[in-house]
């Protein structure tokens, strides 16, 4: 299905996973939080996401997307790091905010490029990851992931007070 390997499939579902609960996450509290249940799905479905894609080689041998896996697994230690341990001091619940959004951005420059040069089937919206049209739908995505971040951020500077009250979707 979609030209998908059994690897391919297996990374596919545990990407779709991790991009459900965060999504679900940042909707419903403004921010993915690691020590949540859902949480812990979305940051154990990325590792999985990461892992399997270094056994992706559909263009090529290690490329950007590899690269990009590293980049996530480094940033995902980060926000873990700094939500258990505060080692970044005032800085830490910016850097366990901040990092786990910027991870679930990660998944989507992948995810656009891999879904939409497949879907829809015989005349996919993108022709490969230099399509034009490719760079600028993850710009915009870039674009509204920085917006959620800097709210992210000026609520953490307002205070727990307001880190707690419900985020307007």
């Amino acid at each position: 299905m979609f030209g998908l390997t059994l690897l391919g499939a297996v990374h596919t579902a545990f990407a779709l996973v991790a991009l459900v609960a965060g999504y679900a996450m940042l909707l419903r509290h403004g921010r993915i939080d690691g020590a949540s249940t859902w949480g812990r799905l979305y940051v154990w479905c990325t590792v999985v996401t990461c892992l399997t894609a270094f056994g992706i080689f559909r263009h090529g041998g290690f490329n950007i997307a590899h690269t990009l896996a590293i980049v996530t697994l480094v940033t995902l230690a980060i926000a873990a790091a700094a939500a258990r341990t505060r080692f970044l001091g005032g800085f830490s619940p910016y850097a366990e905010t901040l990092g786990y959004s910027a991870t679930l951005f990660f998944h989507m420059i992948p995810g656009l490029n891999e879904t939409f040069t497949r879907v829809p089937v015989g005349a996919p919206l993108f022709t490969g990851p230099d399509d034009p049209a490719l760079q600028k739908a993850i710009g915009v995505v870039l674009l509204l992931f920085l917006i959620v971040m800097a709210a992210q951020a000026w609520r953490i500077r307002k205070g727990p007070a307001a880190a707690r009250q419900p985020h307007p979707a």
